[in-house]
């Protein structure tokens, strides 16, 4: 389906900052909708006229209460509308003022109540909210009738242009909404009306008192953001919680005429199992935080040990054993390391890939430099996928410092290259070094040191993926390139 943008722009002529204004409309109008009651359309004049000479307007948005029974049931956004079936709009978009009547709908017996409200932007008359009325259920409450009253106050602000906001959205998915409470504050200060809803949830922060006719502030509530949008004009939004058990959220939205706050609508809502599901989430955040850790001390302590018995070796293969033992659980630390600062089912790998680096290096002992160069990147893997990686990218970078430059002099550059990138739905990392290459006898199948083996096993059986080593030709720069590619899609871990 079309955007607003995208009907606009093939159908109208709406300069892009009249789309913004309408958007911004949009983005709000529900509050509108349930305050009236009402359906609510966006006429907005068509490019091209009827060939009977009339202005057609374009539909660019539809909203539905949430209050009340839709008198639409037709989706009617992306239509064309003959302004002789709308009078009043041509009337509202002609005069800029508001312009009610009735009009008869397809599918319903009698005329229903209808508004069509001029919508301002930048001195100009752009577009018209149509507003569809169907019955009220006997004579209008108390609240219903602040509703309506609070209604024509914003269409008032539709028309001079002040309604949307400019600073922000005041409707839509975790705001609160129209049902959950209201209280009008007028431009004193004081209370004019509050919904039973509303009431509930002072009574919530512990305020019985009657509230008609006295601030909140006077009852013993200070909410900052409602003197805000006071002074300022402008929306505000605070939560205002009792203890650890109570929050309620205050949306204070002014009411302006002619630049001037006469008022203030204040949506309320009850966020108290809200935050203590937030708590709930942060303190299990915290705890997997904390293992995750303590697992990063512990594997450093046995690296330690493990670094500390090889120093005391006499025997060099013992020693280098043991080297290579504790490189391996410092690159499975390395993955708690990062899911220590970012707990969860995956991982940023680029950081991962990092620390492997610094380890690397660290471990180089050749008598010539070694250089390294990181291109691309995996972005964020799973837990699953990223440890056995991490251990095979820390394996494959280690064997290539240690096994291909055993015939460079002292005034020679190793290099090695670490490649990733995502590749048909598989993760790719390629090592090249331009070293001496492998030898004719070599075998992945019959591996040579335990490094490699630990290499194949991870990929093939953990990760269910594939490697290959192969001798690069010296045209392409010689050395030894090490393939690996792993699925990255469901079911590809055993």
């Amino acid at each position: 389906m079309a955007t607003l943008a995208e009907i606009a722009s093939l159908r109208t002529n709406l300069s892009e900052s009249s789309v913004g204004h309408l958007h911004r409309l949009v983005a709000s109008w529900s509050l509108l909708a349930d305050l009236s009651f009402s359906d609510m359309l966006l006429f907005v004049p068509a490019r091209e006229s009827s060939s009977a000479g009339h202005t057609d307007f374009v539909v660019l948005g539809q909203v539905r209460p949430n209050n009340r029974a839709t008198m639409l049931n037709d989706d009617l956004v992306g239509t064309t509308q003959r302004s002789t079936r709308w009078p009043l709009v041509t009337e509202a978009l002609d005069s800029g003022t508001l312009s009610i009547g009735t009009v008869e709908i397809d599918g319903i017996d009698e005329p229903l109540p209808n508004w069509a409200i001029p919508i301002q932007h930048d001195g100009a008359f752009i577009a018209v909210l149509v507003r569809i009325q169907g019955p009220l259920r006997g004579p209008a409450s108390a609240y219903e009738t602040v509703y309506l009253e609070t209604f024509g106050r914003l269409c008032e602000m539709v028309t001079e242009g002040t309604f949307p906001y400019r600073e922000s959205d005041v409707a839509g998915p975790g705001f609160p909404r129209v049902g959950d409470g209201i209280i009008l504050i007028d431009r004193r200060g004081l209370i004019e009306f509050a919904t039973p809803n509303a009431t509930n949830a002072l009574h919530r922060l512990g305020l019985y008192a009657s509230t008609e006719g006295r601030s909140l502030k006077e009852l013993g509530l200070h909410v900052r953001e409602l003197e805000r949008a006071r002074e300022f004009g402008i929306p505000r939004r605070e939560d205002v919680a009792r203890g650890s058990e109570v929050a309620i959220d205050f949306l204070c939205l002014p009411i302006l005429n002619t630049a001037e706050v006469t008022g203030v609508v204040v949506l309320m809502r009850d966020v108290s199992e809200l935050k203590r599901l937030d708590r709930q989430i942060t303190s299990k955040d915290a705890a997997i935080r904390e293992v995750h850790h303590r697992v990063k001390n512990n594997l450093q302590t046995i690296s330690s040990l493990l670094r500390l018995q090889s120093r005391r070796s006499e025997e060099p293969a013992v020693s280098m054993a043991l080297l290579e033992a504790e490189r391996r659980i410092r690159s499975i630390a390395v993955v708690h390391e990062a899911l220590a600062k970012e707990p969860g089912d995956v991982v940023e790998f680029s950081e991962i890939v990092n620390s492997l680096l610094v380890m690397v290096e660290e471990s180089v002992l050749a008598s010539h430099p070694v250089d390294f160069l990181v291109d691309g990147e995996l972005g964020s893997l799973p837990t699953d996928i990223a440890t056995p990686l991490a251990i095979v990218i820390a394996e494959v970078l280690m064997n290539a410092v240690e096994h291909a430059f055993t015939e460079f002099t002292n005034d020679d550059v190793g290099m090695v290259s670490l490649t990733l990138r995502h590749e048909g739905g598989h993760a790719v990392a390629e090592v090249r070094d331009n070293g001496k290459g492998l030898s004719a006898k070599f075998s992945l199948e019959v591996p040579t040191s335990l490094g490699l083996s630990i290499v194949r096993d991870l990929v093939r059986n953990q990760l269910r993926g594939t490697i290959e080593m192969i001798s690069e030709s010296p045209e392409a720069g010689g050395g030894t390139l090490v393939r690996i590619r792993v699925p990255l899609g469901s079911g590809a871990l055993r």
